[in-house]
């Protein structure tokens, strides 16, 4: 009754705030802009989240239950690898000696109410519900908050601009704010912990998914050497390593073509294992299903004390990968995910454990093998062949939310500019079980903040995920000293990584809107005699919108000349997952002949590569849109006529792309702590890709202007 009140709850909120049309209000320098191919002013703008904004999703919605179905067979592939291949590797890293009946069956209890309560009630029906647009994963939850919450701590490309998104879309769907939610907002202290939360949930998947891939691939290469004992583990390893890298390779194909290759052999993998499991039951054990029963568990508990406790570091691996059934959301849609997991992956891990324990209770020693061994002699190779291409595509699921994750936090800067083209078996668990209790935490906000769910479901919700998996966290810490540092340390070093970044950016942010050029001063600037205007087309790029940066002041002072069209350009990451390709481009007039602002709008799931003509192009077309749409605010036609002609010989003439390139200047005066982030911020900023590449701006039409901000 609780599951259904809370996923209705959900449901009903969830659809408020993802289906809708939100329309823009204009601020009064947005009354200036337009959009390309429309006369319509911005304050007639719809940011349009429908799904024909998204990948993946479009194709599902309004095209009929057998689209679904199809779209739900492919998530096989791409979002379920790791989930439904965990039994290859869940019963060997168990440390057991001499395990008995009752302790399989203790076993097989706990494994059970974990994928049931976490896979099932958590992610199936809550989490999947608490989508950012579409998207999923810890961070567009951390999105999701902050669109509803007036945080300060954001990408610095939203602070302080007139030309921001109005606080009605930021914040829809909240006409009064809970007082959890008036907290956060008063309270800078509680602001950095939960972004720090965030991006330790996002660097901790990234570390999963770093790992994952060798760990499924050995377990499943590691069969051979039950057939063959001479085979050398190094062996094993060294065909283990030429296979990650063939599946590393196959990315730049695409999720889709990766999805489509990949899901017939999670098909196979997905309903052999419990056919085997159910013969294992009914050949060895047919009593195993009594284990369902809550008390087994108690009664494990009781026996082993904590022994038992230390076996759940094992225990947890069974639930590997279902955070990406949340964080690759976005590739795909709710729906299908739901249906694949209940009516595949959950029956078919179910069954598979029970065949599992029903052999092992028979044989209560082979728990070192404990997927090879209960597996009949007459399909032993052709289930050695399924499990190692299983194994192949469950490092599928986490790459793809690995990649999904770092494009999120790539264009909201919290991350250095990077190219995305979109150990031992213990190891994992200890961010598997991290990841896990950081989603409990952020979404327990939402509930609170955003759906306005009942105290009492709140408190049921937060009481038994938490201390279900605070108590998997408490076990796989003991792993730390054992291997376990590995994939914390990986996600503690991003996490400093993405701090640094973004302690940097907006310190970086703070020199430029208090050393900001105003359009006024621009005005003054180009009125010395010595300043010239040169034939051109120049786009000039600056990080804030509320005026213009420091690094032009610098430019015009050193090159003494201005081109007759400049263009100054931002490119603005919006709290959206998507932008409308016609919502893409905004100008506007900033007083003066020949000068434009424009702004460039995208989404954390957008690429900055434009569709259709090349960058130039698209703004060309879109101010030559608004000049000719802009005849109120000029004397006469033949007016319009000469700027367009200025436009156009402008273009002619030769384009131009000019970005600062910053640096600080840390004095003897800085404190310690500035000094070490600033340095820090410094070393990444010095080896990270320029946005202009992706932009296609050509090498030989960049030019970069040199300044020192004082720190």
């Amino acid at each position: 009754f609780c599951l259904s009140l809370l996923s209705q709850k959900a449901g009903e909120n969830s659809h408020d705030s993802t289906d809708k049309c939100v329309r823009i209000l204009p601020s009064p320098m947005d009354r200036q802009f337009r959009v390309p191919d429309s006369p319509e002013t911005l304050s007639e703008v719809v940011i349009d989240s429908t799904p024909h904004t998204r990948t993946l999703n479009a194709v599902t919605k309004g095209k009929g239950q057998w689209e679904t179905i199809v779209l739900a067979y492919k998530t096989l592939g791409v979002v379920f690898g790791g989930l439904v291949t965990s039994p290859l590797y869940v019963f060997p890293s168990m440390p057991l000696k001499s395990p008995t009946k009752d302790d399989y069956l203790g076993i097989y209890s706990i494994m059970f109410w974990t994928l049931t309560l976490i896979g099932v009630v958590k992610y199936a029906f809550i989490c999947i519900k608490a989508d950012d647009h579409g998207e999923g994963g810890t961070f567009a939850l951390y999105s999701l908050l902050c669109r509803n919450l007036n945080i300060g701590i954001l990408s610095p490309k939203r602070v302080n601009s007139n030309l921001s998104v109005s606080y009605s879309i930021l914040h829809e769907g909240i006409e009064t704010q809970s007082s959890l939610g008036k907290f956060f907002e008063k309270s800078i202290v509680s602001r950095r912990i939960l972004l720090f939360i965030s991006m330790l949930g996002m660097c901790m998947l990234i570390g999963d998914g770093i790992l994952t891939p060798a760990i499924s691939v050995l377990s499943a290469m590691d069969g051979v050497r039950s057939r063959f004992p001479s085979v050398s583990k190094s062996m094993v390893e060294a065909f283990s390593a030429v296979v990650l890298v063939v599946l590393f390779l196959l990315q730049k194909f695409g999720t889709s073509r990766v999805s489509f290759m990949f899901s017939p052999i999670m098909a196979a993998w997905t309903l052999s294992t419990p056919l085997i499991g159910i013969y294992s039951v009914i050949h060895y054990y047919p009593s195993v299903f009594k284990a369902l029963s809550p008390q087994y568990i108690f009664y494990f508990f009781r026996r082993n004390g904590k022994e038992g406790w230390l076996l759940l570091g094992g225990t947890v691996l069974c639930i590997t990968g279902s955070e990406a059934m949340f964080a690759d959301l976005g590739h795909f849609d709710r729906c299908s995910i739901q249906i694949a997991f209940l009516f595949t992956i959950y029956p078919s891990l179910v069954l598979t454990y029970a065949g599992q324990t029903a052999y092992l209770i028979k044989n209560p020693n082979n728990h070192g093998d404990g997927f090879y061994k209960f597996i009949p002699t007459k399909i032993y190779w052709p289930i050695f062949i399924v499990a190692t291409l299983a194994a192949i595509v469950a490092s599928q699921s986490l790459i793809s939310a690995t990649f999904s994750v770092i494009k999120q936090s790539v264009v909201q800067d919290y991350f250095p500019q990077v190219k995305v083209v979109h150990t031992s078996r213990c190891k994992e668990g200890v961010v598997v079980s991290l990841v896990m209790l950081i989603t409990t935490i952020l979404l327990t906000l939402v509930m609170i903040i955003i759906w306005r769910t009942p105290t009492a479901l709140v408190a049921l919700y937060f009481i038994v995920f938490f201390l279900l998996e605070g108590i998997y966290v408490s076990a796989v810490f003991t792993k730390i000293l054992e291997g376990g540092w590995i994939p914390f340390v990986i996600s503690c070093i991003l996490a400093f990584i993405m701090f640094g970044w973004f302690y940097g950016r907006q310190r970086k942010l703070e020199y430029e809107m208090t050393h900001k050029i105003t359009p006024d001063r621009l005005g003054m600037l180009l009125a010395e005699p010595n300043v010239q205007r040169v034939p051109g087309l120049c786009f000039f790029y600056t990080n804030i919108q509320d005026g213009l940066t420091p690094v032009l002041a610098q430019y015009i002072e050193n090159m003494k000349s201005f081109h007759k069209v400049t263009v100054f350009t931002t490119l603005r990451y919006l709290l959206v997952p998507k932008v409308a390709s016609h919502e893409r481009i905004l100008i506007k007039r900033m007083g003066l002949k020949g000068i434009y602002g424009c702004v460039v709008q995208y989404g954390y799931a957008d690429s900055l590569d434009l569709e259709g003509d090349d960058f130039v192009g698209q703004i060309t077309k879109t101010l030559l849109v608004h000049i000719k749409n802009s005849s109120c605010y000029l004397r006469d036609s033949q007016e319009i006529e000469e700027e367009i002609s200025n436009l156009e010989d402008a273009s002619s003439a030769g384009v131009v792309h000019i970005r600062g390139k910053t640096r600080f200047h840390i004095g003897k005066n800085c404190h310690k702590f500035d000094r070490i982030m600033l340095s820090f911020y410094e070393v990444l900023h010095n080896n990270c890709r320029s946005a202009l590449p992706a932009l296609g701006v050509p090498l030989t039409q960049r030019i970069e202007v040199g300044m020192l901000y004082e720190a």
